[in-house]
């Protein structure tokens, strides 16, 4: 019997050592891991990380819009006063699998080509997206919406190249050209709104953006217009940008009706304006970093 033993441990050892080989894994680091000090340690190891978890999703579930880690540093910064890096944030979120929201590409399609009375203006931008002057340098573009049922909407919307701050916005289920018109009288209508004196709309080449009918309304504002280059997305990336965060953090599909629609982009509106932080602001919302540039003015 004494042998039989003898023999059986042999074998569990060599079975051992022959499955730490295969595993790149030491023998004494195989017995170490299930040891008491080190279960003990693991055991401590993860209550930490559940505090962390359940900081961390706090500022997941802030507002009730999806987040990536850098928008949760800046959110748990920015409203509860704690501060981890990113490695932490993100291995907390691969280990209890909170997953952020993926960037899907953009199936947004051009409109058709300008017609000949139609006017293509020059490219005043140049990409110098961040000229530090809120109210100066005026994106805007149109998206479209799926929703409920097969049904779709467009929205168009102006947004503050400096602060990225959405001034203005108009949903329609309609793309005539009024959905671009009606952006920029929202826009010249809201005293709340500082313009700049020098302030131009710059925009792509699409149809309502060459229009007579639209170019006739930025000169009566006294507002200048600038355009990308054909086929350049890069032209007006920062207007690109906020389309593709705004589908994944709002809950556009979920809305049945238009009123619905209407009302998750009015609130969202205002999670990203007001709550929302940015890397590229200094951490801070587009709010806030609006009133930074005009006290530091």
């Amino acid at each position: 019997m004494l042998i039989n033993l003898i023999v059986k441990k042999y074998k569990l050892k060599s079975m051992i050592s022959y499955l730490c080989k295969i595993s790149g894994v030491s023998r004494s680091g195989y017995y170490n891991y299930f040891s008491l000090k080190s279960q003990k340690s693991r055991e401590q190891r993860n209550k930490e990380d559940k505090k962390l978890r359940d900081n961390i999703l706090k500022a997941y579930k802030f507002k009730g819009r999806k987040k990536g880690a850098r928008q949760i540093k800046m959110t748990l910064a920015d409203q509860f006063q704690i501060i981890y890096n990113l490695k932490r944030i993100r291995r907390i979120m691969k280990k209890f699998n909170i997953i952020c929201p993926i960037r899907k590409a953009n199936p947004y399609r051009r409109m058709m080509k300008a017609t000949k009375e139609h006017r293509v203006v020059s490219n005043l931008l140049n990409r110098e997206f961040k000229q530090d002057v809120p109210g100066k340098v005026l994106l805007t573009d149109i998206t479209y919406l799926s929703y409920g049922k097969g049904k779709r909407a467009y929205l168009s919307t102006i947004k503050d190249a400096s602060t990225n701050e959405i001034l203005s916005y108009n949903l329609s289920t309609s793309l005539a050209l009024n959905i671009a018109t009606d952006t920029i009288h929202k826009l010249m209508q809201n005293k709340n709104i500082l313009i700049d004196s020098n302030a131009f709309i710059h925009s792509d080449q699409g149809t309502h953006y060459t229009s007579p009918v639209f170019q006739n309304v930025l000169k009566s504002y006294g507002l200048g217009q600038s355009m990308s280059r054909r086929g350049n997305c890069w032209d007006n990336a920062p207007q690109e940008s906020f389309f593709g965060h705004f589908k994944d953090e709002s809950y556009i599909k979920s809305c049945n009706t238009f009123e619905e629609l209407q009302e998750e982009i009015d609130q969202y509106m205002i999670y990203y304006n007001r709550y929302r932080c940015q890397w590229g602001l200094k951490k801070m919302t587009p709010v806030k970093y609006r009133n930074h540039l005009h006290n530091a003015a």
